[in-house]
């Protein structure tokens, strides 16, 4: 039997498999058993409602998506009180993901989440706008990213995951900061900002004109990003960007992840969790690892490599 638990920060994991926020609710349970992966990743939430982004807000390209949701919701208030709940349901570790657009505002819904059971740790999504910085995303400079990650840590006693973005010149130095902020993992990484024209109507085929990209095509660069970030950083990294198969999974591990999140493949099989997390156990045994957290980290420099 190979051991698939893993450890991110205060927290153990049963497996490394998890959503990605904003690909995943709780009907999914229709499909497959959810007390089955690591953790539930609720979609991002944000203090005050939000109408999101206007329409459309999703268009596929050739080997991705893009889209511009914009975080539509209706508040704190309405996700404690009505959401949470009906999260509760399952066995997992229950990891809200939370946005906001000032320092303080993060630091006050921090508070709040805590003082709700039965949510388990924190994503904090800084790839978000920074009403202090001219509308800068968080995520894009270490100081801004640092700053909402310490007031959180200031606010509430929960993990906190940062989920960076790979829209920055050097997100290894991101990491580093919000490492010394009092992240308890790194999430690496959100979408890459891109853009897509309809040549009959000659304008942006989303509403808000850029989106951010998802999808296999997106792979090898969040790949990149967790070798570099895995390298920089001794807490936990999280993989999450064009993982697909147990195969894209492994190689997340390799590269020097602790655990991944599963995105877009979910919209194209709903069942891809689940065949992730199966295939993992596969290669472990096929392989001879007694632990899938003997993956992480095997292709990075200076590792020793598994015997073939």
């Amino acid at each position: 039997m190979v051991e698939l638990a893993v450890r991110i920060g205060r927290l153990t994991l049963a497996n490394p498999v998890m959503p990605a926020s904003g690909t995943f609710g709780p009907e999914l349970a229709q499909v497959f058993d959810l007390d089955a992966l690591g953790a539930l990743v609720t979609k991002s939430v944000t203090p005050q409602p939000r109408a999101g982004n206007p329409l459309p807000r999703l268009c596929e390209t050739e080997a991705g998506v893009l889209n511009s949701i914009g975080i539509p919701g209706k508040g704190l208030d309405h996700f404690l009180a009505h959401a949470v709940p009906e999260w509760r349901r399952f066995r997992p570790p229950l990891v809200v993901s939370l946005s906001a657009d000032t320092v303080a505002a993060f630091a006050q819904a921090a508070a709040r989440i805590a003082a709700t059971p039965g949510i388990a740790a924190i994503e904090a999504n800084i790839s978000c706008p920074n009403l202090e910085e001219d509308g800068r995303a968080f995520a894009m400079h270490p100081e801004s990213a640092a700053a909402a990650i310490a007031a959180m840590r200031a606010a509430c006693d929960l993990p906190i995951w940062a989920k960076l973005s790979p829209n920055t010149a050097d997100i290894a130095a991101v990491a580093q900061a919000v490492e010394a902020a009092g992240a308890e993992a790194v999430v690496v990484a959100n979408t890459i900002l891109g853009i897509a024209i309809d040549i009959e109507k000659m304008i942006p085929k989303l509403g808000a004109g850029m989106g951010g990209f998802s999808g296999p095509a997106f792979k090898p660069i969040a790949l990149r990003l967790v070798w570099q970030c895995a390298q920089a950083v001794r807490i936990p990294v999280i993989g999450v960007g064009g993982i697909a198969t147990a195969a894209d999974a492994v190689e997340f591990l390799m590269a020097g992840a602790t655990a991944v999140q599963v995105g877009t493949a979910s919209f194209v099989s709903p069942n891809a969790m689940p065949e992730v997390l199966a295939g993992l156990s596969a290669f472990c045994t096929r392989k001879g690892f007694g632990r899938v957290s003997d993956l992480t980290g095997l292709a990075l420099p200076g590792r020793r490599h598994a015997a073939e």
